[in-house]
C-alpha cells in the first residue's frame, strides 16, 4: 500500500513539473510572426511628395519640358485693307509719290497707266496738240505708249492710297506692281505694258 501511494505521488509530481515546464517555455519564446509583421509595417511606410505647382494653363509630365508659345504678332496690313476702287476703276499712288496710276474702265475700253515726270521722253508726234510725255499707258490692244492728254487721267480726284512697294494690284485684266523706285503695269492677256520711274522708262 505504501509503495503504491508513493509511486502515485511521484507520478503526480512529475506530471505537475512537466506541465509547469511547458507553460514557462511558451511565455519566454519570441513570436517570429509578430516580429516580422512589425518589421514589415515599418519597412512599407511611404512618403508622398506633392508636385510643385505649375503656372495656370500648363501641364507637366515626368521627363518632359513645357514651352509656352509667344503671343501672336499683329498681322501686317494687306491690300484688302486699302480701298483702291472708285466708280469701277482702281487708283493708287507710287511708293515715292512721283506717279499717279490707275486701272481704268472707260465706256469703250479699259487701260492701265501712270502719269508723272519721267525721262527720257520721245519726240512729240505731230498729231498731239496738248500735253505730251507726262505718262505712259497700255490699252486693250497693242504695246504701251506715251500719253498725249489735256489733263490728269489716273486720279480719282482725291488722295489716292499708296500701293506699297513689292505689292501687286490685279483688276479688270491688268496687273500693276511697285518697287521703291518704279511702277510696272501690264495687260494680262497681251503681255504688253510698261515700267516707269523718274529717271527711266520702258515700254513692251
Amino acid at each position: 500500500m505504501n509503495v503504491r501511494r508513493m509511486s502515485s505521488i511521484g507520478a503526480a509530481a512529475v506530471a505537475v513539473l512537466a506541465l509547469a515546464g511547458c507553460g514557462g517555455a511558451s511565455e519566454g519564446v519570441e513570436q517570429p510572426a509578430a516580429a516580422s509583421s512589425a518589421s514589415a509595417a515599418a519597412a512599407t511606410t511611404t512618403t508622398t511628395v506633392a508636385p510643385a505647382p505649375t503656372a495656370p494653363g500648363t501641364t507637366t509630365a515626368p521627363g518632359t519640358t513645357t514651352t509656352t508659345a509667344p503671343a501672336p504678332e499683329s498681322a501686317p496690313t494687306t491690300l484688302a485693307d486699302v480701298q483702291f476702287e472708285r466708280n469701277e476703276s482702281y487708283y493708287f499712288t507710287s511708293p515715292d509719290g512721283g506717279f499717279r496710276c490707275g486701272i481704268v474702265k472707260l465706256p469703250s475700253r479699259t487701260e492701265a497707266g501712270c502719269e508723272g515726270a519721267t525721262d527720257p521722253v520721245p519726240p512729240r508726234p505731230e498729231n498731239c496738240m496738248v500735253n505730251w510725255g507726262n505718262g505712259i499707258r497700255v490699252q486693250d490692244a497693242g504695246p504701251a505708249e506715251f500719253m498725249c492728254s489735256g489733263g490728269s487721267v489716273y486720279t480719282s480726284g482725291g488722295d489716292d492710297p499708296v500701293l506699297p512697294s513689292g505689292s501687286r494690284l490685279s483688276k479688270l485684266g491688268y496687273t500693276c506692281e511697285t518697287t521703291d523706285a518704279d511702277v510696272t503695269c501690264a495687260n494680262d492677256a497681251t503681255g504688253h505694258g510698261f515700267t516707269i520711274a523718274a529717271g527711266s522708262n520702258t515700254t513692251f
